[in-house]
């Protein structure tokens, strides 16, 4: 075991290092929780019509849906408000953390940005209407028009989009501005002014760079620039990302990087939250459309971001509530069940560096095994018992403090079946960590 730390210590701790400080990465994770009160909002909103609208609705409570209608509205503005433009707020906020990281502008990198992703939104809708001619006589054709604005496109649906089109026009704003091809103004000039004019060459160029793209593209491959990433990076990703072996892999990848004390969630927090939120957030945006619509609620994801926080990271990446539960019930050594006494409050809010660092889990040859294998074990159950059905997709933003079951349960829309695998989830990871913490009680676990 100590060879195999060695050789981990030497090659894939400082690999694991680097990507977690890699500049680009950390703007991508810092963005996505940079516009974290956006989608909270919006999944509030959502939430709160699942009780104030859809349940009512199912059980036939129509008095009670018509005296909520007021609220019901604003809750449908603050969705238009949110998830409706989220691709927006995300690409202002990647362009800004990217700029923050290169120690230039951040607002006007934001900008940039911001106006780069508008730049490749197709400006044109078509659509069938019917006329009068000069003769009186009714006729039904196509009809196109300049200057139109496709919602569908600040959706999730354009995530992916936000996220290339951000990082190449950040990075070009970012370059000129640390080559310092900028109009230079006299240090008597308030800094404000001075930096405003600094931004706007390469904001120029950034802007005109997008803006080109867009048009080349449209011009020869006959699709905008969205339509064109979601057809050959974003849908194939997203689908490969719901096999099994890709949710198990990430979770496993995880709890390696915990292992040997790095933050395990938030060094993969690029695909965490590129990949598997952009498949949350289009869950939300599926069943608000089939409410608003009548029709039945089809997820197009199984896995998304909060199922691993709903069924297999309760406590914490490792399951680790259900450890300190262990320890509990199970541990004999004082300075363990002491741990566990100090971690508990913290561990009900999902919050786990107490345990991780205090136990602890990092390096710890006997508590390695368990802390890999029993959230590998609670996502295959979590993932067959929503293929199956059993239990809806999680659709839902929740904040990550949200207790484990309330988790679940919120997350899912209110499902109860979802709140029952959460609690049969954490009492089988109590039962897998059992025999580990039994076992350090009769080893000297080292540290």
């Amino acid at each position: 075991m100590n060879g195999f730390n060695n050789w981990m210590e030497e090659h894939f701790v400082p690999i694991a290092a680097k990507i977690g400080s890699q500049k680009h990465l950390v703007a991508i994770r810092d963005a996505f929780i940079g516009i974290m009160p956006v989608t909270m909002a919006g999944s509030i909103a959502v939430l709160l019509n699942v009780f104030l609208r859809d349940l009512p609705t199912e059980a036939g409570m129509t008095e009670f849906v018509t005296a909520m209608a007021p609220i019901i509205g604003v809750n449908g503005n603050v969705w238009w408000a949110s998830i409706a433009i989220l691709s927006l707020a995300f690409v202002f906020s990647l362009g800004y953390n990217l700029a923050k990281a290169y120690d230039v502008n951040p607002l006007a990198g934001g900008l940039v940005t911001f106006a780069s992703l508008i730049a490749t939104i197709p400006q044109v809708a078509n659509f069938t209407a019917t006329i009068v001619n000069e003769a009186g006589v009714e006729v039904t054709g196509a009809v196109s028009g300049w200057g139109f604005f496709p919602w569908s496109y600040t959706q999730v649906t354009g995530l992916f989009t936000a996220l290339i089109v951000g990082l190449i026009s950040g990075m070009i704003y970012v370059t000129l501005m640390r080559k310092k091809v900028t109009i230079k103004l006299p240090d008597s000039v308030p800094p404000a002014v001075s930096g405003a004019f600094a931004a706007i060459i390469p904001g120029v160029v950034a802007i005109y760079v997008a803006a080109i793209a867009s048009y080349l593209v449209v011009r020869f491959a006959g699709m905008p620039i969205n339509d064109l990433i979601n057809k050959y990076i974003q849908e194939p990703l997203l689908n490969l990302s719901q096999g099994l072996g890709s949710v198990i892999l990430i979770s496993i990848l995880v709890q390696l990087f915990w292992f040997f004390g790095l933050h395990g969630t938030n060094v993969l927090a690029p695909i965490l939250d590129g990949v598997y939120k952009p498949a949350l957030l289009a869950n939300l945006t599926a069943y608000e459309t089939a409410v608003a619509e009548g029709t039945e609620v089809i997820f197009p994801f199984i896995w998304t971001r909060g199922s691993f926080d709903a069924f297999a990271w309760m406590g914490g990446a490792g399951c680790s509530l259900a450890l300190i539960v262990a320890l509990f019930l199970f541990s004999k050594r004082e300075d363990q069940r002491t741990v566990a006494k100090l971690a508990a409050p913290m561990g009900v809010f999902n919050i786990n560096e107490p345990v991780v660092f205090g136990l602890p889990l990092v390096l710890n040859p006997i508590y390695i095994i368990p802390f890999i294998c029993v959230p590998t074990i609670l996502i295959i159950i979590a993932f067959f018992a929503t293929t199956m059905g059993l239990v809806p997709p999680v659709f839902v933003e929740v904040a990550w403090v949200m207790p484990p079951v309330i988790y679940a349960f919120l997350a899912t829309g209110g499902s109860f079946a979802a709140a029952l695998l959460a609690i049969v989830n954490f009492t089988i990871g109590v039962i897998l960590w059992a025999p580990f913490v039994k076992i350090a009680n009769k080893v000297g676990v080292e540290n």
